[in-house]
């Protein structure tokens, strides 16, 4: 493991100094993945293909500039304080109403305009093979309440899997759902359309239905004899941007609940959580500044649902003092004849 100067921002204080951003580097059992203090971005992730063949498997950019310059896929980034869309920016805790950016309009998108993605994080190495980043995320910062403490840490298991452990606290209600925003390509990045070629597996009856705005209407819809039913692995294809109610439910350990596949590659992609919900995005709405055309990357978003803070039948995402925010999500590798 190691860190290196990855590149510099302006001080977002106003003041002349500039903010170093580092790339960590973490090697273990053939798996290397690079994870940036800026946003909290995985960069890159370098496994071998059924043939020995190793390829980075995620979407992302050479140099700090590209992350600046292309904010809204994000590309790999941790994202908070709440990830996916509240319903017109707008919720009520406790009887107190909180309007937040509507940065994906009418809705609040990710956290808001600078949310937990466009942060520099603290980083310190923990054990040989993982780095935590943590910040403290300020009361009314981008209008959610609450001083809340952050820390992920990304750490690369025996067997070179990758454990993404979310951890916070609060000194007031507010609400939290964290996740990491990767966009996977088995076959390499840049190789070329995954939606089209990839099998996805999840392990999911239900999705939330979504009208126009993608803003979950509450109906919790059978996935059976639908396009959405992915409970046995096949093709994906594109048009996907929903959320999976996941069989398992919350829990406490994370629990295998999705599978990518890659025929051409024989690389696997298994994906476990804690979380009650997946994100399937088959990133359609890629614009054509990205050097990534739409269908490029799988975004697998582990998640609490879509706009929960309106939906009290659904999971709650409210976190109390006294209580810790506790999420994990496992990446493993392997391959197929």
């Amino acid at each position: 493991m190691r860190s290196e100067l990855f590149g510099t921002l302006p001080d977002t204080a106003g003041g002349t100094d500039r903010i170093d951003v580092h790339r960590w580097v973490l090697e273990r059992d053939g798996v290397r993945v690079r994870v940036l203090t800026y946003g909290g971005i995985v960069q890159s992730v370098e496994v071998p293909d059924r043939e020995g063949g190793v390829a980075d498997v995620v979407l992302g950019f050479p140099d700090l500039d590209g992350y600046l310059a292309h904010p809204e896929p994000y590309l790999g980034a941790l994202v908070g304080r709440y990830a996916n869309r509240i319903a017109e920016g707008t919720f009520t805790l406790d009887g107190d109403s909180y309007r937040l950016a509507r940065n994906n309009d009418p809705n609040s998108l990710h956290g808001g305009e600078l949310g937990f993605d466009k942060r520099v994080w603290a980083a310190e190495a923990v054990g040989e093979f993982g780095v935590r980043l943590s910040r403290v995320s300020p009361d009314g910062e981008e209008g959610f309440p609450g001083r809340l403490e952050v820390a992920v840490t990304y750490a690369l298991e025996a067997g070179g899997s990758l454990r993404i452990s979310y951890e916070a606290v609060t000194d007031a209600p507010t609400i939290v759902n964290l996740t990491n925003h990767t966009y996977w390509n088995l076959g390499g990045a840049g190789s070329g359309n995954a939606a089209g070629g990839h099998e996805v597996r999840i392990d999911a009856g239900r999705v939330t239905l979504v009208d126009e705005t993608l803003i979950p209407t509450g109906e919790l819809r059978e996935v059976a004899g639908t396009s959405f039913d992915f409970r046995e692995s096949r093709k994906v294809g594109p048009g996907y941007d929903h959320n999976y109610v996941l069989d398992k439910g919350v829990g406490e350990t994370a629990v295998e609940a999705a599978e990518l596949y890659d025929p051409a590659s024989g690389r696997v992609l298994s994906v476990a959580t804690t979380e009650p919900g997946l994100q399937l995005y088959t990133s359609d709405h890629f614009d054509a500044s990205l050097p990534f055309a739409p269908g490029d990357g799988i975004a697998l978003e582990t998640q609490h649902f879509p706009d929960s803070p309106n939906r009290p039948e659904f999971p709650s995402t409210v976190l109390r003092p006294g209580e810790v925010y506790r999420s994990q999500t496992v990446y493993g590798f392997g391959t197929r004849p």
